[in-house]
C-alpha cells in the first residue's frame, strides 16, 4: 500500500474530474482509499511517467511530453510530482 501525502490527496481531489464524470471522494481519507483501490502511484518527474507507462506496455515513442502530460490518468501534484491512475 502506498502512502499518499497532504499535497497528492490535495491535488487528487481538486483534479479528479478531469477522470472522472463525477466526484469519487470528498475528504482527504476518502482519497487516500480510492487512490489504494485504483493502485495509484507517485512518480517524481515527467522522465518517470514515461517509464511508468512503457513498463505498462504502451507504445510511448510516438508521444511526446505534452500528450504524455495530458493523459486522463496522469494528475500534476504541483511541485514536480505526478499522480497516476490505473482507471
Amino acid at each position: 500500500m502506498m502512502e499518499y501525502d497532504k499535497v497528492v490527496l490535495q491535488a487528487f481531489l481538486e483534479k479528479q474530474l478531469q477522470l472522472f464524470p463525477e466526484k469519487v471522494a470528498e475528504t482527504e481519507e476518502e482519497a487516500a482509499d480510492f487512490l489504494d483501490e485504483c493502485m495509484a502511484v507517485v512518480v517524481n518527474s515527467v522522465r518517470e511517467v514515461w517509464e511508468y507507462f512503457d513498463e505498462a506496455g504502451l507504445d510511448v515513442e510516438e508521444y511526446d511530453e505534452k500528450t504524455i502530460l495530458e493523459a486522463e490518468e496522469v494528475f500534476e501534484i504541483g511541485d514536480g510530482r505526478f499522480l497516476i491512475l490505473e482507471a
